[in-house]
């Protein structure tokens, strides 16, 4: 049998807390459109997981993969 090799890919995913329903809604910045959500953590990061494989195997089935995203991500204080 052939082995199938895969390309990895690592983006950076922002996840959300939604304080009056509950859960989380999770984005991946550098896939646009690629949105999810979960009523736990684990649940959003794995629904997240699948979004992505499925968004980029569209982008690899037209020739069109992105770029893997290198942003910095920090949280700021802003005083007002």
């Amino acid at each position: 049998m052939e082995k199938q090799y895969h390309q990895i890919y690592q983006y950076i995913a922002v996840f959300e807390s939604d304080k009056k329903m509950g859960g989380y809604s999770v984005t991946i910045p550098a896939l646009p459109g690629c949105i999810s959500e979960g009523d736990t953590f684990e649940e959003a990061l794995k629904n997240i997981q699948e979004a992505a494989e499925l968004y980029l195997e569209d982008c690899k089935n037209n020739s069109n993969m992105p770029f893997e995203n290198d942003a910095i991500v920090a949280p700021i204080k802003v005083r007002v």
